[in-house]
């Protein structure tokens, strides 16, 4: 059994329906539509080789039928036209991406807001990657004997901490100089820089601080790495607001996957390779995610792509206007992040 060009029709034509309704498509309905000109059985027959070829579902036995992964999966990859963004909502993402920002935090803080009021799905922004983050301030502050507590502030806002071992014939005073000297010399350099040049050019000014100061560069470096931390969400309790969720536990057992972020930062790692990607229910590596659409991006400070973003939804996901939504919110978030960090 082929999948031919009337079938593919028919199955679009469910598919549209149903990311509109929510609602199983039944033969006749299909049948009224002028386009088909086709008989209520004929159009049944040809659901019922749909279903049989995995593209088709019937949730109960006297209902129609609601597409499948497989039959989403055929909609994303051949049927699939991006849909223009109406002036509304361009200037609605203009809107957010013309806001005053102080630093990068709060640019990632606003797409996903964006992003979610837009779309009204759950949404999701991985902070870019340290490379573009400026130092804003060093601290190193006795602990007990032979340690250390570092204190590394950037200008994405956030404070990381770690445990560093010192030599213990290091005094208060000698971390405390350190420290200053670190923040005026390498003050909003990029922290990539930061940890190139410490111990290539501190090293040869305190020589007998020099391993000291190889273990101190390590840690910035671990410090400062993404993790769980650095992803922005926003809209989670959106999911209550579509039928696929109406049941409390499972709703809440998503929400609580969802909002521990863990999952979701290691989603957008991987997506980081991609400009698009979209994964359909069980294609999720995530148990969790089994019944939703991921839709992620990537942004970029010129051809360099520094970070990812993405939607979180059902199934049932307009993904037309999804796709058109994030092509122009990643030329805007690169547009914003390369005037806000770009050299003085």
């Amino acid at each position: 059994m082929e999948l031919d060009q009337r079938k593919m029709r028919i199955l679009k034509a469910i598919i549209d329906e149903y990311l509109m309704s929510a609602s199983p498509v039944g033969s006749k309905a299909l049948s009224r539509r002028e386009a088909f000109n086709l008989s209520a059985a004929t159009i049944r027959n040809e659901m019922a080789d749909l279903e049989e070829l995995g593209y088709l579902e019937q949730p109960h036995t006297s209902a129609g039928r609601v597409p499948s992964d497989k039959a989403y999966r055929l909609y994303v990859d051949k049927m699939l036209t991006t849909a223009s963004l109406s002036d509304s909502e361009i200037r609605s993402i203009r809107r957010y991406c013309d806001r005053r920002v102080d630093g990068i935090q709060q640019v990632m803080k606003e797409t996903a807001k964006a992003l979610s009021e837009i779309t009204h799905y759950t949404s999701m922004v991985l902070m870019p990657e340290l490379a573009t983050n400026r130092l804003r301030h060093v601290q190193l502050v006795p602990l007990t004997e032979g340690y250390a507590l570092l204190v590394v502030v950037t200008d994405a806002g956030v404070a990381k901490d770690a445990v560093v071992s010192i030599p213990r014939n290091m005094s208060a005073e000698e971390l405390e100089r350190i420290s200053k000297h670190i923040t005026a010399r390498y003050y909003n350099c990029r922290m990539t820089t930061v940890s190139n040049r410490i111990l290539s050019e501190l090293g040869s000014e305190i020589e007998n601080r020099r391993d000291f100061l190889a273990d101190l560069t390590d840690s910035i470096r671990r410090s400062t790495a993404s993790g769980a931390h650095s992803v922005e969400l926003f809209g989670a309790n959106n999911f209550l607001s579509f039928p696929e969720y109406s049941d409390v536990n499972k709703a809440k057992h998503l929400l609580s996957v969802v909002e521990g972020k863990e999952n979701l930062y290691s989603l957008l790692k991987k997506a980081s390779v991609m400009e698009f990607s979209i994964t359909i229910g069980r294609e999720n590596e995530i148990d969790e995610l089994s019944d939703c659409s991921v839709v992620t991006a990537t942004y970029k400070i010129g051809d360099m792509p520094i970070g990812s973003f993405g939607v979180i939804g059902p199934t049932r996901m307009d993904y037309a206007r999804v796709m058109s939504v994030m092509e122009y919110m990643r030329m805007s978030i690169g547009e914003v992040l390369t005037n806000l960090l770009e050299e003085d």
